[in-house]
């Protein structure tokens, strides 16, 4: 396809992607994955010119501008929600991760609770806030090549774990974790203004009834930042997923930059959903083979054979890490105007935003912000502004009335074969949606370690971790789903029930030529 027409085929990964009944094939990779094809550099790439360091990132979307003015993310923490937070190199300075709450099904075992099995949270964490940079240190050490550097490389990440080590999560494990952030975003001296959310269901139903929008939608009222990545079946799909289809939140699709820190030659990848003329995404940004920390012995570490480099890296693709790069971006705005409430935070980054497709007439503008909404994020011109602009409510919001189980979409948990369905939670409590949206709003959906009637954590925080791995109280042998019964925490081995991943989907696309195909990787 032309480049006139807004979307070409990546020419820096394989991968095949079926298009409207169109077959489109890629060509080959054009990184080197080992370290010494990187002239034996520190971190087993050349960060100057790899298209995928988060230092060339921090160049073209502006944050390394941002650092140089001393914003780099000190004070804030940004929750990520996903398979949890490993404390690798790049990861373990003292406080960097503290652990929140772990809704998985991991937690009934203490030795897997908060830890990152499956590979894809840490990744994410790292993109955001990762640093081999001491806290305080001079600027230009945070330039420094030798070293890897994230986006807000200063700020803390707040770990709450609700996907398994084999990447199993229902629906509503990802509403239990978002309510828990937002009604705990200043507990035990946290300050949460930014979370972040790289998954997304195929909910067939409106964005203005979905429970898993409303929670986010919650979210945004108690002035987190909600960033959440547009899907990765761009290809397939029009609508944005959910809850990346909320009027309210920031929406964020992909970029790939062609290796460059200039944006006249970036594209929107094949793989990047981009909503429709009326919700297209808020911004783009980077998300093609973006080097994160990889997490060792992990299911992606051990699963996936491309994609690797040195020994701390994995690339992959997708609009989860463009979703982590914008919530290191929102960090740093949080950070330059602390009191700027979510939805002005939402109109510097769309302000911003520059345009990798100048329009040249009407229809040329229509295409264009519906790819790539109001543009790449940019935060060069964030810089010099003095305050933080004025900056309309949204007017569009979720009742929270609709159906969680058409929230899960086509994904679905499976136990001993059995698919988790109807309204009912992962404990068997019944969905009452009227109630759950009276406590969201009343911020009491938890009560200690209790959410929706069920005992899902401890009560209370130990230190620098929610007590308790158990779901006291409604213990796994004791529930069932039609009528099958758990089986302790075996959740179909390492394979993902239905088409997707299980439950809520992550949105990544492949991790660098290894996609995922029908039920399994391929």
């Amino acid at each position: 396809m032309p480049r006139s027409g807004l979307i070409r085929n990546s020419r820096t990964r394989a991968r095949r992607i079926t298009a409207y009944g169109a077959a489109l094939v890629g060509i080959g990779l054009l990184v080197s994955t080992s370290a010494s094809a990187a002239g034996g550099t520190p971190l087993g790439y050349d960060a100057a010119n790899d298209a995928g360091s988060l230092q060339l990132i921090a160049q073209s979307t502006g944050a390394q501008s941002m650092w140089n003015a001393g914003f780099r993310g000190q004070g804030i923490d940004v929750a990520v929600i996903d398979t949890g937070v490993a404390r690798v190199p790049g990861l373990d300075q003292t406080g960097k991760v503290i652990d929140g709450v772990d809704v998985s099904f991991d937690s009934q075992t203490p030795a897997l609770a908060y830890n990152d099995g499956f590979g894809h949270g840490t990744i994410m964490a790292s993109i955001i806030a990762g640093s081999d940079v001491a806290p305080g240190s001079k600027k230009l050490a945070f330039t420094d090549p030798s070293k890897f550097v994230g986006i807000a490389p200063e700020a803390r990440i707040i770990n709450v774990k609700a996907g398994a080590a084999d990447g199993a999560v229902d629906i509503s494990q990802m509403i239990a974790a978002i309510n828990w952030v937002t009604e705990h975003k200043n507990d035990n001296g946290m300050n949460i203004r930014v979370l972040n959310l790289s998954f997304g269901s195929d909910s067939p139903q409106p964005a203005a009834i979905d429970p898993l929008v409303f929670a986010a939608e919650a979210a945004w009222k108690k002035g987190i930042v909600v960033v959440a990545s547009a899907g990765n079946d761009g290809l397939s799909k029009l609508n944005l997923a959910n809850p990346a289809a909320s009027a309210v939140i920031i929406a964020v699709g992909a970029s790939d930059t062609s290796g460059t820190s200039a944006i006249t030659d970036d594209f929107v990848p094949q793989f990047a959903q981009h909503g429709t003329l009326v919700r297209p995404v808020d911004v783009i940004a980077p998300g093609d083979h973006v080097l994160g920390l990889k997490v060792p012995g992990s299911f992606i570490d051990q699963s996936v054979t491309t994609g690797k480099v040195g020994t701390r890296f994995q690339r992959g693709s997708g609009t989860s890490q463009s979703a982590a790069v914008v919530s290191g971006l929102a960090a740093l705005i949080v950070q330059k105007f602390p009191s700027a409430t979510p939805d002005q935070v939402k109109k510097i980054l769309t302000d911003s935003a520059q345009s990798i497709h100048p329009a040249t007439g009407l229809l040329a503008g229509l295409y264009n912000s519906w790819y790539e909404g109001s543009g790449e994020a940019n935060m060069s011109a964030v810089v010099s502004l003095k305050t933080a602009p004025a900056a309309d409510a949204a007017s569009q919001w979720s009742d929270g009335s609709g159906s969680l189980d058409a929230a899960r979409g086509s994904a679905r948990v499976v136990s001993n074969g059995v698919a988790l369905t109807g309204e009912v939670d992962i404990m068997g409590r019944p969905w009452n949606a009227p109630a759950w949206v009276a406590a969201t709003n009343a911020g009491t959906t938890w009560s200690g370690g209790t959410w929706n009637g069920a005992k899902w954590s401890g009560d209370g925080w130990l230190g620098a971790k929610w007590s308790g791995a158990k779901w006291s109280g409604a213990d796994w042998s004791g529930t069932s789903w039609a009528s099958v019964k758990w089986s302790g925490i075996t959740w179909d081995s390492v394979k993902w029930s239905g088409a997707k991943w299980s439950g809520a989907k992550w949105s990544d696309s492949s991790w660098d030529g290894a996609k995922w195909s029908g039920s399994a990787w391929s």
